[in-house]
């Protein structure tokens, strides 16, 4: 996403028109407009004033995708109620087919045991809870994951 989109994003999501902003920055309308449309550039000053304007960090405005908010917002509003609510394997299984059959193929009893360990020595070795143990073995499959692939 070039960076004037972001910035027409970041704008819309903060429910500001762009005489809004022009005022707020001390610029014309006709600038914002030329930011949104990347025929300029704002200066480092005026980007961080947006970026304060927008309640976004610099380099969220410089990378800002609506989508990715939105979804970033879903998730922290979500409740861990509804969490436990929702079928993750049925739901990720429709983007991954793997999720919903794997079950039938692969001997999973062997696994478990394995990692069960692997959350047992997480938890005394650095005193994580449960709910800790597991997030740090999940992150360290998913940097293996980054690396790999």
């Amino acid at each position: 996403m070039s960076l004037g989109n972001s910035l027409f994003s970041a704008r819309k999501k903060s429910s500001l028109s762009q005489e809004e902003v022009a005022e707020k920055l001390g610029v014309s309308r006709q600038t914002i407009s030329k930011w949104e449309l990347d025929e300029t550039l704002p200066d480092i000053r005026q980007s961080k004033e947006l970026s304060t304007l927008y309640h976004i960090t610099l380099d969220e405005l410089v990378n800002f995708d609506i989508e990715v908010k939105e979804i970033e917002e879903a998730i922290e509003k979500t409740s861990e109620e509804t969490r436990k609510k929702v079928d993750w394997i049925k739901m990720w299984g429709k983007k991954y087919p793997i999720l919903t059959t794997y079950q039938q193929e692969v001997k999973i009893d062997a696994y478990v045991t394995k990692l069960q360990g692997m959350l047992a020595h997480l938890k005394q070795e650095y005193g994580y809870s449960d709910e800790e143990s597991f997030l740090v073995l999940k992150d360290i499959f998913a940097q293996i994951w980054n690396t790999k692939f």
